[in-house]
């Protein structure tokens, strides 16, 4: 059993959670989620605490799952109280991005551009001056998936470190034949 999921969400101010059943409903300030929790697992509210249990006849069963839905659930919390954002930066020459509609443009050093179409419910910062890409969005793994395919559009590589890359990466560096030890 998940030693995290003993211990019970706390519901941040101007956040409303009813739970239909096996469907959870999250409103919030940033927007609404909804996610179906597995059958076997009941979602208890306390106040301003939520927490999740499993029902009595599914214990060895779905006690593996009880750490998947609890992280779930958090992630459903902070998106709509908070959000999430990653943020990538572009390290090349003439490596740019912009917003064109509803369309990611970046050049890459492609001999064409390319287009990324922006997902629903994702919103996508991008200046021509600075190299710092900012995805942001209420759900967790929507915005980790786009940000996973621009990253994909031009992955770093090893031995000049040019690419595209999240801020922070630590990237590990090769040394090319000039470096190389006789």
């Amino acid at each position: 059993m998940s030693r995290k999921a003993k211990v019970p969400l706390k519901l941040p101010s101007g956040v409303e959670l009813v739970c239909d059943g096996s469907m959870v409903s999250v409103k919030g300030p940033k927007g609404a989620l909804s996610m179906q929790i597995s059958k076997g697992l009941d979602v208890r509210r306390d106040g301003e605490f939520v927490s999740l249990n499993v029902a009595d006849g599914y214990v060895l069963r779905k006690t593996a799952l009880l750490g998947l839905y609890w992280a779930l659930l958090k992630n459903i919390i902070q998106g709509v109280s908070e959000g999430f954002e990653k943020k990538l930066e572009m390290v090349g020459v003439g490596y740019r991005a912009s917003i064109k509609g509803n369309f990611l443009d970046l050049q890459l050093g492609y001999s064409h551009p390319t287009q990324l179409e922006i997902p629903k419910g994702i919103s996508v910062q991008a200046d021509l001056k600075s190299p710092i890409i900012v995805v942001s969005g209420i759900d967790k793994q929507q915005v980790g998936q786009f940000a996973s395919e621009i990253r994909s559009m031009r992955k770093p590589e090893p031995y000049r470190g040019k690419g595209v890359r999240y801020v922070g990466e630590i990237l590990r560096r090769k040394a090319g034949k000039a470096g190389k030890k006789k």
